[in-house]
């Protein structure tokens, strides 16, 4: 219980800084190019700065999706792949992939591993 208790938490943490990293990284330096390069349909009517955070952070999940299931066609990736086929992933350079998919990774794996921490956390206390 121990380990698997120190292995969840330290998960979580390291989840937590490179979402921390790769998103200051990519907003403080990379975000225009990566909008450049990906030519997101919803950056026709407005520019990146005019669109709230929540906005933003949609438009970078598309790029997250495309770039991590480029084949996919059902739900949200979908979707993505949709307004974004006229991207090829392959043709990204990596210094605008690795912030994109460090701060969605780390947010979804950090999210399994904050979940899996609560459950053992939950576990201990109630034996």
């Amino acid at each position: 219980m121990a380990i698997a208790l120190h292995f969840a938490f330290t998960t979580f943490i390291t989840c937590a800084m490179v979402f921390f990293i790769s998103g200051v990284y990519l907003m403080l330096f990379k975000i225009r190019y990566a909008n450049e390069l990906f030519k997101h349909p919803y950056l026709t009517q407005r520019t990146f700065g005019q669109y709230s955070f929540s906005i933003k952070m949609t438009i970078v999940l598309d790029y997250f999706l495309r770039i991590a299931f480029p084949k996919s066609d059902t739900w949200i990736a979908g979707n993505a792949n949709q307004l974004l086929k006229h991207v090829d992933p392959q043709d990204i350079p990596t210094n605008v992939k690795w912030p994109i998919v460090g701060l969605w990774a780390g947010c979804f794996i950090g999210m399994i591993a904050m979940l899996t921490l609560w459950a053992l956390l939950i576990i201990g206390i109630s034996k």
